[in-house]
């Protein structure tokens, strides 16, 4: 009876164990994926542009700057793709302009001040910020009626540049987008950008939504497509914006 007794005890331990790990990201932590252009680099750190990310990533940088600084070590895997294929690189290869991917594993939860002084697992580096020419941009300015959520945003369009424009001849004004865990949010107060979420947009606020589809899309297609960038009191006209 005794010998049970401790073997009982010993799988509720290493039960309790496992939940504790998964609650916590398990042992290697939570996976937190920045993505956008590489502004500095040093041994030390990188500062990025962040135009995306994962759930987690993103979660954490509510209410923060887009351009963030990361900090790196020995231990930092960098890999340098070209033509598609990776290969191991240094520090000295991350230039400025860069398109960049930072992966950080941290405590579930961790505050982005956490997040940034654990040094980052991998950086791949795309090389020069491109769009390729199969994915042109469709952008469309207008009005929200207030938060938005369910990965969907409901605009009453005003503007846009003239791909977006041309793929609403003949439909209504008021459309619908769609976003998820990559999409940035972010909002303007003059010329410095702060990262929200959907939840935080406000009734009459003036957004622009940013898409990147196939030349010729239909609209239905375009609106199926999660939305890159979302920008709340853009400043400017990005209206002009055709590329």
């Amino acid at each position: 009876m005794k010998h049970r007794l401790i073997l009982s005890l010993a799988l509720a331990a290493a039960a309790f164990a496992t939940v504790a790990a998964t609650a916590t990201g398990g042992p290697k932590g939570q996976l937190y994926v920045f993505r956008g252009d590489l502004l500095n680099a040093s041994t030390s750190n990188v500062q990025v542009q962040v135009e995306g990310g994962n759930h987690a990533a993103l979660k954490a940088l509510v209410g923060q700057s887009q351009d963030q600084t990361f900090t790196i070590d020995s231990s930092t895997e960098i890999l340098v793709w070209s033509h598609g294929v990776p290969h191991v690189g240094t520090v000295t290869d991350l230039k400025q302009g860069d398109d960049v991917q930072l992966n950080v594993r941290a405590p579930h939860g961790s505050s982005l001040q956490t997040i940034e002084g654990t040094a980052a697992k991998q950086i791949g580096d795309h090389g020069p910020v491109t769009h390729p020419a199969s994915r042109p941009l469709y952008l469309y300015v207008g009005t929200v009626t207030g938060p938005q959520s369910g990965g969907h945003i409901a605009l009453h369009v005003t503007s846009g540049n003239w791909r977006g424009l041309e793929s609403m001849l003949g439909q209504g004004l008021d459309q619908t987008f769609s976003y998820d865990d990559s999409t940035i949010f972010l909002l303007w107060q003059g010329r410095v950008p702060t990262v929200i979420d959907a939840s935080h947009l406000q009734a009459g606020d003036r957004i622009t939504i940013r898409i990147r589809a196939p030349r010729g899309a239909t609209l239905a297609q375009i609106e199926a497509t999660p939305a890159k960038h979302v920008g709340d009191h853009e400043p400017g006209d990005p209206a002009t914006q055709n590329t």
